[in-house]
């Protein structure tokens, strides 16, 4: 039987965003082709030529940051590189989880592949063995201004290769010496010139924590589409509001992708109505839900357009030129170019939060919800059913406005005002996640909030096909609230079925691919 390898090669190929959590969350191999070693060994060859020379150039025979002026010898060159990895691990807070680290492993190998970094072989080699074997590099994720690189994390990563830090094999921390050696990795015992600089200096930990954060915010807002469309059904929602001509007439892409998954997730139901019947229009949470999600998609397209060319960029410094002989510094380090798109990942996540959870209130308040007992329980009073599900979702909220206010208009200099203007994109990057991370459970609140709308209005046996597969997915977990319980543990449940993805999976077996 034959079996096939699945496997990531380094080349002159971009990659995506599916290669990079296909290597950091799916298990595949990572390799190095020989175009790659051949850039590599031409860019070394040149640094080597520098050293011997005793050219000045920064970073090779030279300090660093406000160091700059200061000449390193030949002879120093190693222990300079050695300095930089060990004074440079700074890193405050709670690890990076297990996918991000190994991004940041991957992206760093990429960058160091292209062959503008002047690193041996011996470098990307390790880096793509760590990935292959599983040692993880314990990597904690504050201190880094996302300016001269994300110097702090990446020399976490770095003190790894020499037998430093901490590593997890296995799921277990050790240090990383004893990782390493159970992994069967040979360190490397000491670096050459530039490669300690090669090694910290670029985006690659911001880059990769956004990234993940964007891929799981794109299947959060296909989850937010079933969640809407399964309070449409809970309120018999009026779906004229999704009809084709109207965003052809308006022309924003987002918007017209979200109609579409409304009007295709919605297919065959017997709960919504057309205006006219029930009322004449729905508030905005039910009515402008292909230009709320849809803003919120545009965004995710333009924030994926920007991290896949991160994801293949040279963020070095300075950068080895091999056809023209030169090695030049300047300021690919920089984050401002991510900073940016993941401070408007940011809003555009916590947005999906904001509807979400006018949705849940919709549903929970007498007022508001077309004939549905208060708080989505019998015999209220005695039971106070969603009452607090809402207050809960509501403080997710206010606490996502606070995060969103973006990063990137501050910026702290640092290395004696040399580093005077700073991206701040890590903050950008951690504050991004942290908003996700709020925002799917208020869509799983919403999930919840809506099964319970539709059983308390009997539609269960009208809903449409792909919405009948989302419900019974909840339900399988989440039983029907009859009298009051503990909340908190349906809601964690509700978050984790979304973590799952199996909502949009039975979704997608009904209505094809969804947009986003």
């Amino acid at each position: 039987m034959e079996v096939f390898i699945l496997e990531l090669v380094l080349s002159s190929k971009k990659i995506t965003l599916d290669d990079l959590i296909n290597v950091t969350r799916n298990g595949y191999k990572v390799s190095i082709s020989e175009e790659a070693y051949q850039r590599i060994d031409k860019a070394r060859t040149l640094v080597d030529k520098y050293v011997e020379e005793g050219k000045v150039s920064y970073g090779i025979t030279t300090g660093f940051g406000k160091f700059a002026e200061i000449s390193i010898s030949k002879e120093q060159t190693g222990q300079l590189q050695k300095n930089i990895v060990m004074s440079h691990a700074c890193s405050v807070g709670e690890p990076m989880a297990d996918d991000v680290a190994r991004g940041i492993v991957l992206l760093r190998a990429v960058n160091l592949a292209k062959g503008y970094s002047g690193v041996r072989r011996v470098v990307v080699e390790t880096l793509v063995e760590m990935l292959n074997k599983h040692v993880t590099p314990w990597i904690p994720e504050k201190g880094s201004v996302g300016s001269s690189g994300d110097l702090s994390p990446l020399a976490h990563m770095s003190l790894v290769l020499l037998g430093m830090g901490k590593a997890y094999y296995k799921g277990e921390l050790l240090s990383g010496k004893e990782a390493m050696e159970r992994a069967g990795i040979p360190i490397i015992p000491e670096l050459s010139s530039k490669e300690g600089l090669a090694l910290t200096n670029g985006t690659q930990s911001l880059t990769s924590l956004g990234a993940h954060t964007l891929y799981d915010a794109i299947n959060l807002s296909k989850h937010l589409d079933i969640a809407a469309s399964m309070t449409m059904e809970g309120l018999h929602g009026i779906i004229d509001a999704y009809d084709a001509r109207i965003g052809e007439v308006r022309g924003q892409s987002g918007q017209i992708r979200t109609a579409k998954n409304m009007r295709t997730i919605l297919a065959g139901s017997k709960n919504v109505t057309k205006q006219g019947v029930e009322r004449v229009q729905d508030s905005y949470v039910l009515r402008c839900i292909p230009q709320i999600h849809g803003a919120t998609k545009d965004t995710l397209e333009y924030v994926k357009q920007k991290v896949e060319i991160e994801i293949n960029a040279v963020t070095d410094n300075p950068l080895i030129f091999v056809d023209t002989d030169e090695v030049i510094s300047g300021g690919n380090f920089h984050g401002q170019p991510m900073a940016l798109p993941f401070d408007f990942l940011g809003i555009a996540i916590a947005e999906m939060a904001n509807v979400s959870e006018r949705r849940i209130e919709k549903m929970t308040n007498p007022a508001l919800s077309h004939g549905l007992p208060g708080f989505l329980v019998e015999n209220g009073g005695l039971n106070s059913g969603f009452m607090i599900v809402q207050y809960s979702a509501a403080a997710l909220v206010s606490e996502n406005k606070v995060l969103a206010h973006p990063a990137s208009v501050d910026s702290i200099p640092t290395s004696a005002n040399q580093e005077d203007h700073v991206s701040m994109g890590s903050i950008a990057a951690i504050k991004a996640k942290n908003i996700l991370e709020n925002t799917r459970k208020v869509v799983g609140m919403e999930l919840i909030s809506a099964c319970q709308a539709i059983d308390l209005k009997g539609a269960k046996d009208k809903l449409a096909p792909a919405v009948k597969a989302a419900y019974e997915e909840v339900r399988k977990l989440i039983p029907y609230v009859k009298e009051d319980r503990e909340m908190y543990i349906d809601i964690h449940k509700a978050e984790d079925i979304i973590k799952t993805n199996k909502i949009v999976e039975n979704v997608e077996k009904e209505t094809g691919i969804l947009e986003f």
